[in-house]
């Protein structure tokens, strides 16, 4: 087979908000691609943050090791950014370009795309254009494109049903109020044009004859800007999108319950491009899986948060029955900038949510309990998973040297990090000074 050209077409905030994974949000076009390809039902980030996420994605590292242990804009950086994904493709005679949001760097040339469009806007009224006028060009082959969608971050549209706002129910773990509803259609609406974003492609693709020669990887880079969801290592917070479609085993509407990770999507398309594979790789090609010559390609993953805009250092382990995650921080109530400001937020720190403390260690049974809302940790009759699970934990922390065991992660010089005690990532940050001179618990 000829290398495929690769599109890596991407969202902020979505998790598995779709209609393909039975949610009643209408988005035809990401139905088309799932009823096309292969879906994953069970993959997750490894980050629940947007530069932590998207970093290991494009690195096929953990946070931790690549270095985005907070957010890019904030002033973290990656450790070596010729470490990301456009290098290895280079080298296997890849061209390649970065259309939209991309969230790895302040300053996007440094990410080593072969173009950049820079049209001042990431939302979807913009990118889609951009990418189908890029596309129409006739971009050298084999291609590398990345597409981000500013959808569905916050900056929700209006509701634009009043049906919505009505009838439809907000996430599962919020309570049903007329302020969760109303939150919850101003996300369907964002959805609608994240939707629309994904059918101009595959309407370009189709226009272009390119479809039965490139691989399509759409995902989005961890769980929902709803309270409990985005900044937790709770199947809510990673959980996410993932449909991929195209040669290769990625075709014919099929569906996956093997647990994948993002870091496993880097040795895929590198495979599948003949790109030599860097060391270190935290990942698993889902090649046998889209080939149908292995049901699973991993027993557990493995999940981190550090910063957001606030330091609330966490890791955990999943596997296909059970969650292990493991506060490290000496603050344990909320750290309520992480949450993005919201009616739902809004409403749920009026009842008290701001005093509630976290325990340090939760332990879900996946299976009896999905929603993760009964925690076992300190229950005697699983005392001998929890201790099992946290000593897998302790040893990839060690084998991948993670920081945390040295003590409090500190703010890199120039890093902008909120207070958190406080309640808004809008508040003031704390000055963005040396390394050591945040005061970080």
């Amino acid at each position: 087979m000829d290398r495929p050209n690769i599109i890596y077409l991407h969202s902020h905030d979505t998790g598995r908000y779709v209609q393909p994974y039975g949610h009643q949000i209408p988005t035809p076009n990401i139905q088309r691609l799932a009823d096309q390809g292969l879906l994953f039902r069970q993959a997750f980030c490894a980050a629940p943050s947007c530069s932590g996420s998207r970093a290991c994605l494009l690195t096929g590292q953990w946070a931790h090791v690549n270095g985005m242990t907070g957010l890019a804009h904030r002033g973290w950086k990656l450790n070596d950014y010729g470490r990301h994904i456009v290098h290895p493709l280079r080298e296997a005679g890849y061209w390649s370009a970065l259309i939209g949001e991309q969230h790895l760097s302040e300053d996007p040339n440094v990410l080593g795309y072969d173009h950049v469009v820079d049209i001042g806007s990431t939302r979807v009224h913009s990118i889609a254009p951009a990418a189908l006028q890029l596309l129409r060009s006739r971009p050298p082959q084999p291609f590398f494109l990345s597409i981000g969608f500013f959808e569905t971050h916050r900056e929700f549209f209006e509701p634009s049903s009043v049906r919505d706002a009505l009838y439809g129910a907000p996430p599962a773990h919020l309570p049903d109020t007329p302020e969760t509803r109303s939150d919850m259609a101003s996300f369907k609406a964002s959805a609608r044009s994240l939707d629309q974003g994904v059918g101009a492609i595959l309407h370009g693709l189709d226009e272009l004859g390119l479809v039965d020669n490139t691989i399509l990887v759409l995902t989005t880079d961890h769980g929902l800007p709803f309270p409990g969801a985005k900044a937790t290592l709770t199947d809510r917070g990673l959980g996410v999108l993932l449909i991929i479609r195209g040669p290769s085993g990625f075709l014919g509407g099929h569906v996956t319950d093997a647990l994948v990770s993002h870091v496993d999507i880097y040795p895929t398309l590198c495979e599948l491009a003949g790109a030599p594979l860097p060391d270190a790789l935290a990942g698993h090609s889902l090649l046998p899986l889209a080939r149908g010559e292995r049901d699973e390609i991993r027993d557990e993953l493995f999940a981190e948060l550090t910063y957001h805009v606030a330091y609330d250092p966490q890791r955990a382990i999943r596997t296909k029955r059970y969650k292990y995650i493991r506060q490290f921080g000496d603050r344990l109530e909320p750290v309520l900038p992480n949450v993005d400001d919201s009616p739902s937020k809004d409403l749920l720190v009026a009842a008290g949510w701001r005093e509630r403390r976290r325990p340090r260690e939760q332990l879900y049974d996946l299976v009896m309990d999905p929603g993760e809302m009964r925690d076992l940790a300190g229950d005697p009759a699983a005392g001998e998973i929890r201790a099992a699970l946290d000593e897998r934990l302790a040893r990839w922390m060690a084998e991948t040297a993670d920081p945390l065991l040295d003590g409090p992660v500190p703010v890199p010089a120039g890093g902008v990090v909120n207070d958190p005690a406080g309640l808004s990532p809008d508040e003031p940050t704390l000055p963005p000074v040396g390394a050591h001179e945040h005061e970080i618990d």
